[in-house]
């Protein structure tokens, strides 16, 4: 018996994690699933303007919603604009998650961050650390508004008996990343300078910190294939591995590398042949940051794409974007 068509709406799609997971669904498409995607830029749909998306939602009455809209950055862009990161994440996923609930979506996957945890948190992270300490206060705004997304999913089911479901990601690294010098996190910022500095024949790299703080990379790709993997659990079976007041699901590769392995990973993807010099009058931040991610292995789960590899596919998509620029 044929599966009955599905329309997902898939929120962010221009995102680095909203487009992955669209071409992951475009290929099921393509090889047969019986689906309808459905997408709108910025332009067309305000997600902080409640007015436009209950009118959207209740005009295209999905089945499915997957919410990887956010506003996101690094440790300036949080700094910089700490009002604009809670205001804008906080009503996305207000409007979103009640405007599906209210057109009847009985079925939605929304995206987090590994943030969400203490500053201090047992290492690795678990789902459970949830609201036991202090966050980083350089992202607090900007985590408070996801743990308030996870806290509506969870609020929603219990509610309304919906099955609304949220996975929290680790550092995610791929195509589709922003590589502003300023306003990207630390792979893809790494990337841009080893990137000028190969270009330039420069014999020297600085880089803050001492090097020695460790964090978890994961893979664009794999960060959509758990997404999606997640999202097609059987209800009874996600239910089985969550609680009601801990709904959430950790995403990563259950291994970290340290900064300063990883600057030199990227000088040997960048063809940069200089020295790389670490300032260690400038602060390290959190000096480990890794998942837990033993309940999605449970549940059958596990990253495939090795760091070194990603890497290099990463800088590949990087130069060619380049070559489109110039």
């Amino acid at each position: 018996m044929d599966r009955p068509m599905r329309k997902i709406y898939v929120a962010g799609h221009r995102g680095m994690v909203g487009g992955a997971i669209l071409r992951q669904l475009q290929a099921r498409k393509n090889a047969g699933e019986a689906l309808t995607l459905i997408t709108r830029t910025h332009a067309e749909l305000d997600l902080t303007s409640q007015a436009d998306v209950r009118d959207f939602m209740m005009s295209e009455r999905p089945d499915v919603v997957i919410l990887a809209a956010a506003r996101v950055g690094g440790i300036m862009a949080n700094n910089t604009y700490p009002a604009d990161f809670i205001y804008e994440n906080l009503m996305i996923e207000c409007n979103v998650i009640h405007q599906a609930f209210a057109a009847g979506v009985r079925q939605l996957l929304q995206l987090g961050s590994s943030c969400i945890y203490p500053r201090d948190a047992a290492q690795p992270m678990a789902e459970d650390a949830l609201l036991t300490g202090t966050l980083e206060p350089t992202n607090e705004p900007y985590a408070i508004a996801k743990i308030a997304g996870i806290k509506l999913c969870e609020s929603y089911n219990r509610q309304h008996g919906v099955d609304y479901r949220s996975v929290m990601p680790t550092n995610l690294y791929g195509q589709g990343d922003n590589f502003h010098p300023q306003n990207s996190h630390v792979l893809p910022a790494l990337i841009h300078r080893f990137h000028e500095a190969a270009r330039d024949e420069l014999d020297e790299v600085v880089i803050w910190g001492t090097g020695k703080p460790m964090r978890e990379f994961l893979h664009v790709d794999d960060m959509a294939e758990a997404s999606l993997f997640v999202l097609d659990l059987p209800q009874e079976t996600y239910s089985a591995n969550t609680q009601p007041m801990l709904s959430h699901i950790n995403v990563g590769t259950g291994t970290d590398v340290s900064i300063g392995a990883l600057a030199q990973m990227v000088a040997d993807a960048t063809g940069f042949k200089g020295r790389l010099t670490f300032d260690s009058s400038k602060p390290d931040g959190t000096m480990r940051k890794l998942m837990n991610v033993s309940r999605l292995a449970d549940m059958g789960w596990q990253a495939k794409i090795a760091l070194k590899d990603g890497l290099q596919e990463t800088y590949d998509w990087f130069l060619q974007q380049e070559t489109v620029r110039s």
